[in-house]
């Protein structure tokens, strides 16, 4: 009888930021959650507190609109908090703090690349795709070496998100994102016998509303 441990994810973008409602580039510049993101982040501790299943840890990225959203969760899960910076957002160079309109005006060049997704492009002082994703891996790698047969639960970024679907699913790098990542909807992502796969992605039932900004 196999009996490799099945580690599960449940991965939570943070709560929706006035950024996100302006469309522009993140990064990891420290924006704060809005009012409706804050509202998202109690119903996230709700919803989570109603499930049958029980986390084992609570891992967020250590910028405040994850962190914001991981409080309550914390609170009401009794988990400790476990800050990573593995788990920030992508950082976009000169193209952060930029809407995506403003950035098509001001570098349209830079935006050109940006959009063409060369994992290899690297964004004047920001971090290539490649790059990202090789920091998404280290972290996966890390929490199922640390946490095997275990349910992890994870507040992290849209990017984030994007690499762990990726990493799930094998959709190449180079493609467009056709997948929802709407603000702090639950994205559940197993590892099992060396392998991922996707379980359940963007149930987001707990929500009133959920943006994203992208699709």
């Amino acid at each position: 009888m196999n009996t490799a441990p099945l580690t599960r994810f449940c991965f939570v973008r943070h709560g929706e930021t006035d950024w996100n409602r302006e469309r522009r580039l993140q990064g990891q510049i420290d924006t704060p959650l809005n009012t409706t993101g804050l509202e998202q982040a109690q119903a996230l501790s709700q919803a989570l507190m109603a499930l049958e299943r029980r986390f084992d840890a609570l891992y967020c990225s250590d910028l405040e609109r994850t962190r914001q959203t991981a409080a309550p969760i914390g609170q009401a899960t009794g988990l400790d908090l476990n800050l990573d910076p593995l788990l920030r957002e992508r950082h976009y160079g000169h193209l952060q703090g930029l809407t995506y309109h403003e950035a098509g005006e001001i570098l349209p060049e830079a935006y050109r690349r940006h959009r063409n997704r060369d994992p290899h492009e690297v964004p004047e002082g920001g971090e290539s795709l490649h790059a990202f994703n090789v920091r998404i891996l280290a972290f996966l790698d890390s929490a199922v070496a640390e946490h095997p047969g275990q349910s992890l639960l994870v507040v992290t970024h849209g990017g984030v998100l994007d690499m762990v679907y990726r990493i799930a699913t094998g959709k190449p790098l180079t493609e467009p994102r056709d997948f929802p990542i709407p603000n702090a909807a639950f994205n559940w992502v197993i590892h099992h016998r060396g392998e991922w796969q996707l379980e359940k992605w963007a149930d987001r039932g707990h929500l009133s509303g959920s943006l994203d900004e992208l699709l």
